[in-house]
């Protein structure tokens, strides 16, 4: 299997960022990791080994970023005004770095978006909030309310960063026709700690019109066994 690791420089996070790239050719899937992770979490997880075939086939790409959880949500060192910022800076270097580099890399405007746990927050997040950017999201076991990170603070920012919140106030035609037309998929498990978090995103994307697949799995749900069988049998 092809595997070639980048690193550049962010002017938007003002620090080096690495990612790994996976397979020859396909379309696109972005994938990221979970709370606080690294870009290579997938692969050490078992998750590039489960999409095997759609790689070495030339499918699919796979573009396993950072992240940079650990100054922003996770940073309890820092006011949470600082936290939002740093994750809105983030936010800047996927639209504005990894996308275009996806888009020269592989040729396809057709991206697909995944992640797992907290990588599935930002998946979703990027997708609601730039669904002419994704083809396709495919959301595993995902806790999409930051509040809980942000110590009781509230400003416009936290609420345009908040899907549970900017979705039930979308409104505009345009982005939820795109919308509508990107495949969403979101899964949970029986005992998963974050199937409440899972339905109530359903219903909101319900709600606005949008058809999201949920996957309801036996058993636990939310561990990389699950998220190897879940990845593999979504992307296809």
């Amino acid at each position: 299997m092809h595997r070639d690791y980048v690193q550049w420089w962010s002017p938007r996070l003002n620090r080096s960022m690495e990612l790994l790239v996976f397979g020859h050719a396909g379309t696109p899937i972005l994938a990221f990791p979970s709370s606080g992770g690294r870009f290579h979490e997938w692969e050490d997880f078992g998750m590039v080994e489960a999409l095997a075939p759609q790689l070495n086939g030339g499918r699919n790409h796979l573009i396993c970023v950072d992240s940079v959880d650990r100054e922003s949500f996770y940073n309890d060192h820092v006011h949470p005004r600082v936290r939002i910022l740093r994750h809105q800076q983030y936010e800047e270097y996927i639209l504005k770095e990894v996308l275009p580099f996806i888009h020269n890399r592989t040729g396809h405007n057709f991206i697909i978006a995944a992640g797992a746990s907290f990588g599935g927050y930002h998946a979703l997040n990027f997708v609601c909030k730039h669904p002419w950017a994704f083809g396709k999201l495919i959301a595993l076991s995902g806790a999409f309310d930051i509040r809980s990170f942000l110590d009781g603070y509230y400003d416009d920012d936290v609420y345009f960063s908040n899907p549970v919140d900017y979705l039930q106030g979308l409104t505009d035609e345009g982005t939820l026709h795109a919308l509508r037309d990107t495949h969403v998929i979101l899964t949970t498990g029986e005992h998963d700690p974050c199937r409440d978090a899972v339905e109530h995103m359903n219903e909101l994307l319900y709600h606005k019109g949008v058809g999201p697949y949920v996957e309801r799995a036996n058993g636990f749900g939310h561990d990389w066994p699950w998220w190897t069988n879940q990845i593999q049998r979504h992307v296809g």
